[in-house]
């Protein structure tokens, strides 16, 4: 009986994995366009400004610079801020704007210079974000400079810089001339190539006073723009994410303003508004003792946006900015004292923002809307420990997996394909639950003359150990003349282009030795998972075998 018993419980076991082993089919149809692939991912931003020209912070400014061949995009915080330009946690400063004992403003562009030339040398472009309030400005000047600790309640984090101004007129004639400046100091046409989004998250602390306020804000700074220069791009009000009733509803007192409200600096009616911006964000979770993202949660907050934007015809055809998209919606919050957070150093943070990729794609064409940029709020903290948990790209100047997710989408370009997977998950269900269930295998497909790239992925919200998927990737409408392709296939999992596991190999140095570093610098980079191969092409359909490794991208690249 014994006996018995356990040939029966060995059956079992050989059958599992058999049933587990079959091959999921992602099909390509290169012949079939969805639309166009806009950069959308080459947007970027931080809290900190001062750190954009430290040394591990201009390395990576030139590193973001050169992801992609158009426009990369740099936001940050505390632009307007007072004070010496003294990097910390959540803060910055460039002392723009003082008053004499008279009251007079004094004007002083040497710190903002040194931000926006940073990125102008390297390449990149400011995504100018209008705030926050000069202490001179301020109607609550005192306390000013606020101080924050990873873990603690930091309830008195939004000081003086977070009120609205005192002098309107002064305000906006602040605004004038620095726009003014940059016209001056960059030309005509560069800034014209800039957006001017007014204030940050002015739905909760990071504005102590009303809708109506901000709206007040956004007239008096939109008439500065334009009337420094009238074809610049001005947008707002970069609220928080939508799926919060209180988010939605600012969004949408906005857009009303802007459509038919009385204008607070010209008495006129409306505002200009040449874009849309918002933010989204996901919710991970610690669920026994395991890191569970909570995926559901930014695309929710995509998707709701999107909605009441489509719902105001004027509107409905600008461009969207989510000028925030992330996992979640702390980067100075440590994994040291956010367990959630733990996602941030390995491979589950690149896979997670190539899912959202393609999910912000899908609700973008389901709504009929126009979304230009999905903005990555992850940068660098300077003279941190290595690998701390902070939501960065790079530590200590050594890049993290989730640098090398953008690096793949720089390397795509073209129109997107039509794609299938047997392992979808349909979009309503990533909003309505997550990726609770059977892993979420599947693929974006973009295609050019002689070059098709697909980006494929195995993903689960749950970071816990699983099996790799065997995948077949079918091509079919390939053109009659491509008789044989070039295949190249960059690879982030555990042991390509991850930094984060070659640290850890190491003993998890503080201090890395000079060879130690070369080494993580090297792990840093996107890698090939083999050499190049030929592939032959038959009736203009191509066949790939290959395996995807629980949480990993691949990229195929396909050429002849």
């Amino acid at each position: 009986m014994f006996n018995n018993m356990r040939a029966v419980c060995f059956v079992v076991f050989l059958v599992i994995p058999v049933l587990g082993q079959e091959a999921v089919s992602i099909r390509v149809d290169a012949s079939q366009s969805i639309g166009s692939f806009k950069p959308i991912y080459t947007y970027f931003g931080y809290d900190e400004p001062n750190y954009t020209y430290t040394r591990n912070g201009t390395k990576l400014i030139g590193e973001l610079a050169a992801l992609s061949s158009t426009s990369v995009y740099i936001r940050t915080h505390f632009l307007l801020a007072s004070g010496d330009g003294t990097p910390g946690l959540k803060w910055g400063s460039t002392n723009a704007y003082t008053e004499d004992a008279a009251g007079r403003p004094i004007y002083d562009w040497r710190i903002l210079d040194h931000i926006f030339d940073t990125y102008l040398y390297a390449g990149a472009k400011p995504f100018v974000e209008i705030g926050f309030m000069p202490q001179a400005l301020s109607s609550k000047p005192e306390p000013y400079r606020p101080t924050w600790i990873p873990g603690a309640a930091n309830k008195d984090y939004s000081s003086g810089w977070s009120y609205p101004p005192r002098d309107y007129a002064k305000w906006e004639e602040l605004v004038y001339r620095w726009v003014r400046h940059s016209i001056e100091k960059y030309g005509q046409r560069q800034v014209e190539s800039w957006y001017w989004e007014v204030w940050n998250e002015p739905d909760i602390s990071y504005w102590h006073g009303t809708s109506e306020e901000y709206d007040k804000l956004y007239d008096y700074t939109a008439a500065a723009v334009k009337r420094a220069l009238s074809s610049a791009k001005i947008g707002g009000p970069a609220v928080t994410g939508p799926s919060s009733a209180s988010a939605a509803a600012f969004l949408r007192q906005f857009l009303e303003h802007c459509d038919h409200g009385t204008n607070f600096a010209s008495g006129g009616v409306g505002a200009p508004l040449d874009f849309v911006s918002y933010h989204a964000k996901g919710h991970p979770s610690v669920v026994e003792g395991h890191v569970r993202m909570g995926i559901a949660k930014q695309a929710e907050d995509a998707d709701r946006g999107f909605q009441i934007v489509h719902s105001f015809a004027k509107f409905r055809d600008l461009p969207i900015v989510l000028s925030e998209s992330d996992p979640e919606g702390c980067a100075a919050c440590s994994a040291r004292v956010y367990p959630p957070n733990a996602y941030r150093n390995g491979t589950l943070y690149p896979v997670y923002t190539a899912v959202m990729l393609k999910s912000i794609f899908e609700l973008a064409d389901r709504e009929h809307i126009n979304v230009a940029g999905m903005l990555t709020w992850a940068f660098e903290f300077e003279d941190q420990p290595y690998f701390d948990g902070f939501r960065t790209l790079a530590t200590n100047g050594v890049d993290k997996p989730v640098l090398n997710l953008f690096r793949m989408l720089g390397l795509m370009r073209g129109d997107r394909l039509k794609t299938e997977s047997d392992s979808r998950i349909s979009m309503q269900t990533v909003l309505d639950e997550g990726v609770r269930g059977d892993p979420y295998v599947d693929a974006l497909a973009v295609a050019r003359d002689h070059e098709i790239s697909v980006l494929g992925w195995n993903y689960h919200d749950d970071d816990l150990p699983g099996p790799s998927a065997r995948v077949r990737v079918t091509v079919t409408g390939l053109p009659r003349n491509a008789k044989r392709v070039l295949l190249r296939q960059y690879r982030i999992d555990e042991t390509h282009s991850n930094s984060w596991t070659v640290w850890k190999r190491m003993g998890s140095p503080e201090q890395p030795s000079p060879e130690q570093y070369a080494a993580l610098e090297a792990a840093g980079d996107l890698q090939q998972l083999n050499s190049p191969q030929w592939i032959a092409v038959q009736d203009a359909e191509l066949r790939l075998d290959l395996t995807f490794p629980r949480q990993s991208v691949s990229l195929l690249q396909l050429s002849w």
